[in-house]
């Protein structure tokens, strides 16, 4: 196990972490008390500072379709949180359509490829998500990298 002074730590540059919509929604999941409690302790590091958190108007969007009390909690959370906000760009949205296209990501679930899209030119280091079917799913990352490599993307998220 490798061990780091407190120096080398800070030195070290903070994961940039795109923070997708079902990470912000498992904080109050009573429901899935397991993934409740392991984004709560994540979010504990974020309001620690140990990482650089971003959403983009994709997160945003999604969270104003829930009903009020949740949606209140949930941009309540985010602005506890302070994340940084990424644009949604032409680009983005040309990546989200290569993967609908590719059979990556299926075209009702747009917002996935999306959130995939906008932190890969962004240059995130890292989409964390609860989304194990589209995003969190090693066999899919491969893909998605197949795709943002053939678009001049080469950095692996």
């Amino acid at each position: 196990m490798l061990y780091l002074s407190s120096n080398e730590e800070r030195a070290l540059r903070k994961l940039k972490l795109y923070i997708e919509t079902s990470v912000w929604n498992f904080y109050f999941a009573d429901d899935a008390p397991e993934k409740m409690e392991i984004t709560k302790e994540f979010f504990e590091l974020v309001f620690k500072g140990v990482y650089d958190i971003y959403i983009s108007e994709v997160v945003i969007d999604e969270i104003v379709k829930a009903p009020e009390k949740k949606r209140n909690e949930l941009l309540g959370l985010i602005e506890k949180c302070s994340p940084q906000d990424i644009e949604m760009t032409d680009e983005a949205e040309m990546l989200a359509g290569k993967y609908i296209e590719k059979g990556i990501v299926p075209a009702k679930k747009k917002e996935d490829a999306m959130h995939v899209g906008v932190a890969t030119v962004a240059e995130m280091d890292v989409v964390v998500s609860w989304n194990y079917r589209h995003l969190a799913n090693v066999r899919k990352e491969e893909l998605f990298y197949m795709v943002n490599f053939e678009h001049g993307y080469k950095k692996l998220i």
